[in-house]
């Protein structure tokens, strides 16, 4: 074969797979698609060495609760990630249990109403979103209750989706987002009328701290729920395998390290909250809310094909295929821990700031 036939030859051939990959990549879950994966705010060139970073601080989980730079490590995973998780998972990053005749969509809108539902809040009430992500809760909550949402997330890029998403859902006159650490808030005392956590609070070093700090920004009277991620009674910390199951969704979730599920009223009572209600979300008669995983082992290599030819031509950042498989990883961990009952991420708290 000569120089041209095979110029030609490599030509086409690149040709055909880039159709392939837009074709592909044209998929889109609320507006991203794979051809627009990146690293959030950070540059494309540095994508590879920030996860190295990344890993390298995570998977020594007992350098970490204490370390005054988690903050800027979740920040840095959220940046890897978010483009991912719009991508592959939806808006809402966050689990709920599978309810028979309701897709995943509904069965998270849901979820997410049900923590509002809880607070009872009137339409027009100023109600705070603690790690909200890219807004996912955020709208459902706001549409469904008629209440101004206050969003905070440490991350940036976060900030600029969620706004984007907001416009486009005709719903910013409600929605605000807010870029900060939930650990020391820019909002006055007492100065809201709820405030609700959906698997986020898990990010905190010290789960006391982002209590304190949402106890303070509350009215007296008001109520806070969250949802936390937890090991439950079923774990045993001298068994290898629950440690190995822990430790590998601390790792590929930026976890400082899960609480066990009886810390969480003892926590929310030190800072001052009464206890009004707590609730396993996760267990019977609530459907597994990890078969969502396990349904989407096929959809995640079909992904991962689509991730590795994007990254090899150049259109994703390096290091984006190492972020794929490291979610892909910690998803078995997951599915593992719902397996065997020894982890939930939907441990129910609802509090209320005493009027005195």
């Amino acid at each position: 074969m000569d120089a041209l036939t095979l110029f030609c030859t490599v030509s086409v051939l690149a040709g055909g797979l880039y159709w392939f990959v837009c074709v592909l990549g044209s998929a889109e879950v609320k507006g991203k698609r794979a051809v627009d994966l990146s690293g959030g705010s950070i540059a494309k060139e540095k994508v590879e060495d920030t996860y190295k970073q990344y890993w390298s601080f995570f998977r020594r989980p007992s350098e970490i609760e204490t370390a005054d730079n988690v903050p800027a490590f979740v920040d840095t995973f959220y940046n890897l990630v978010t483009d991912i998780y719009e991508w592959g998972w939806g808006q809402s990053f966050h689990f709920s249990p599978s309810i028979p005749g309701k897709s995943h969509r509904d069965a998270t809108r849901i979820h997410e109403e049900m923590a509002v539902d809880l607070l009872g809040v009137k339409p027009g009430a100023r109600i705070l979103d603690a790690g909200c992500g890219v807004g996912g809760p955020m709208r459902a909550i706001a549409a469904h209750s008629g209440a101004n949402v206050v969003g905070i997330t440490i991350n940036e890029y976060q900030v600029n989706r969620a706004r984007l998403h907001n416009k486009k859902a005709g719903l910013d006159s409600l929605c605000e987002v807010v870029c900060g650490n939930f650990l020391q808030m820019p909002f006055p005392d007492n100065s809201f009328d709820g405030a609700y956590s959906i698997e986020a609070t898990c990010h905190a070093p010290q789960l006391e701290d982002v209590y304190r700090e949402i106890y303070r920004v509350l009215k007296p009277g008001s109520m806070y729920v969250s949802y936390e991620w937890v090991t439950t009674e079923l774990y045993r910390p001298e068994n290898p395998e629950h440690v190995d199951i822990i430790h590998g969704i601390e790792r590929g979730d930026a976890l400082p390290g899960l609480r066990n599920y009886k810390d969480i009223p003892e926590i929310a009572r030190k800072v001052g909250f009464e206890i009004v209600k707590e609730k396993d979300l996760a267990k019977p008669p609530a459907k597994p809310w990890w078969t969502r995983l396990k349904m989407g082992r096929i959809a995640y290599w079909r992904n991962h094909i689509l991730v590795t030819i994007l990254a090899w031509l150049g259109i994703a950042p390096k290091g984006t295929v190492d972020v794929h498989e490291m979610l892909f990883v910690t998803a078995d961990y997951l599915t593992k821990g719902g397996d065997s009952g020894i982890f939930s991420p939907m441990h129910m708290i609802l509090c209320r700031k005493p009027e005195h």
